[in-house]
């Protein structure tokens, strides 16, 4: 039986090992937190300008609405701002600064009555993270940017934290992916026709955990957890920032949550910037969790 803790006060050690557990947090706003998602809103609400930008889609052609989250999205992920915020949100967070990694937060958005489900807004179906290239000690931490229902958030599938998912992992490969598939992602409007990760059995979505915070408020997870995106019918779009740590203590000691059913090769250890400094995690350190890759003749 796994816990959902709200508001909880744990130390940082107490609440990844938690976590690594299969336990869900899920915390109310608070200044730090609503710092980086205003600044994210105010981004949105100026791209879409005049329009808003949660029922823009219903003004605008689908090609048009893709270019501009080609162009919104990058600016968010890259602005120095983001990261600073996120340095700031993480130690309010109890987050060790020398011990804790961040990469660069993404600005999802998840269009309703399936407008866009494709490429830029890709809508995930049942996965975990770490199909996608992922280290077992990685954490999640999601938080919308707008007020989210029922109807457009995540969910997520507890049964399957013990419970392997036959998948497609082994398809996957993190380089080879920014490679390729990562730099066409505008293009993918109808059909998405990039290669990833993907349940190859009937997934079980019931019964499913659909948790709900206000804008600025944080779910958090580990990247081991099953989720997926809500289907969206709720009349507005959503939009929300994902950003992933990993603690390098605990990565270095086999810390983690456990592996039952990925397959995946490279890693995105290198993507991850120290809080402290914005310093990369060692070459060694990235190189050790670099899976290879086997071709097949």
């Amino acid at each position: 039986m796994h816990s959902i803790y709200v508001d909880a006060d744990f130390t940082d050690d107490e609440r990844r090992a938690k976590l690594y557990d299969g336990d869900l947090f899920v915390y109310s706003p608070r200044p730090s937190t609503l710092a980086l998602t205003e600044f994210a809103a105010a981004m949105a609400r100026e791209a879409f300008a005049p329009l808003d930008p949660e029922t823009a889609q219903f003004e605008m052609a689908v090609e048009d609405y893709a270019a501009l989250l080609a162009k919104l999205k990058p600016e968010f992920i890259h602005h120095p701002e983001s990261k600073r915020l996120i340095q700031e949100m993480l130690a309010d967070f109890g987050c060790d600064d020398e011990q804790t990694y961040f990469d660069v937060p993404r600005m999802r958005s998840s269009t309703s009555n399936d407008y866009l489900t494709t490429g830029i807004a890709f809508a995930f179906h049942p996965h975990r993270d770490t199909w996608y290239s992922a280290p077992h000690v990685q954490l999640n931490w999601w938080l919308p940017i707008f007020a989210i229902t029922d109807d457009n958030g995540l969910a997520f599938h507890r049964k399957y934290w013990q419970t392997p998912l036959k998948n497609s992992s082994r398809v996957y490969n993190y380089a080879e992916w920014n490679e390729t598939s990562r730099k066409i992602a505008a293009t993918q409007i109808g059909t998405d026709t990039r290669v990833q990760p993907v349940p190859e059995e009937e997934v079980e979505l019931m019964p499913q955990l659909r948790p709900i915070c206000k804008p600025g408020g944080i779910i958090l997870f580990s990247g081991a957890q099953l989720h997926s995106s809500v289907p969206n019918t709720s009349g507005r779009t959503r939009f929300s920032i994902d950003l992933r740590t990993v603690h390098l203590a605990d990565a270095l000691e086999g810390r983690s949550a456990p592996n039952i059913d990925s397959e995946c090769t490279g890693t995105t250890m290198g993507d991850y910037l120290r809080v402290r400094d914005l310093e990369h995690i060692p070459a060694d350190v990235v190189e050790a969790f670099d899976i290879p890759k086997v071709e097949v003749a």
